[in-house]
């Protein structure tokens, strides 16, 4: 089976677009969203209604719990707790609704999945080898797939050894013989340093996941976060991957 992997959309429609144009291209059955479909950018609702409609897994991420008041804004800093509360305005009811029935973690096919990580999966980034390592170990799949960082990872346990680490545009991971834990970055807010929409590709028969980068009009979307009054801050680092 062919599946996409996409996170941390935060309500970059222009991003989504790309990147679900991207996978049409691919013979993919299935696409699984690991959270964070909302904060940040300026198109909450639509980005809710694409993700429904093409998703077949879906969780729901800090942001999108925070939207919902779930979670304090108040826990966000500065700019991020801004955004939370203009989206929180913004949601519809439907959109709402749908977002309310997601959970932070999740299972599918051959693979356990996560917003955060396996120990907290709303809080926790898998940022380090400790980590990561503590994340294989409380969990039992061979593919474990973790959102929330906005960089994409790709670290493989072999039983005695971790190995790999950062995952840029077309890095590949040969699955067999060893358990994954593997992040695909962000579709709607990079931190990596690589600005274009980040979303992976895991074929199962070939044994193989495949990191991919799609660009996007960035600077449509920084207009449509300025006509919307969202903090200039987040707009401008879309610009620069950070």
């Amino acid at each position: 089976m062919r599946v996409a992997v996409i996170s941390d959309i935060h309500s970059n429609l222009h991003a989504l677009e790309a990147v679900l144009a991207a996978i049409d291209s691919e013979d993919v059955a299935e696409v699984w969203c690991l959270g964070d479909v909302v904060g940040y950018g300026p198109k909450p609702n639509e980005c809710c209604d694409l993700v429904r409609e093409r998703a077949a897994v879906s969780l729901c991420g800090n942001h999108d719990l925070a939207v919902l008041g779930s979670l304090d804004t108040g826990e966000f800093a500065g700019d991020a707790g801004r955004a939370a509360r203009w989206t929180a305005e913004e949601l519809g009811a439907e959109q709402r609704a749908w977002l309310e029935t997601l959970q932070p973690k999740g299972r599918a096919e051959g693979a356990e999945l996560f917003h955060g990580s396996p120990r907290d999966p709303v809080w926790e980034y898998v940022l380090s080898e400790h980590v990561a390592l503590a994340s294989l170990a409380a969990t039992e799949a061979p593919l474990v797939l973790v959102g929330h960082s906005h960089v994409a990872l790709a670290l493989a346990w072999d039983g005695s050894e971790l190995t790999g680490g950062l995952a840029p545009a077309d890095t590949e991971a040969t699955l067999p013989d060893r358990r994954w834990l593997l992040n695909p970055g962000s579709v709607g807010q990079p931190r990596d340093g690589d600005a274009r929409a980040a979303w992976l590709l895991i074929d199962t028969a070939a044994g193989r996941a495949s990191f991919r980068r799609v660009e996007y009009p960035i600077e449509q979307t920084q207009a449509e976060m300025s006509d919307a009054d969202l903090p200039l801050a987040l707009a401008a680092r879309l610009s620069h991957g950070i």
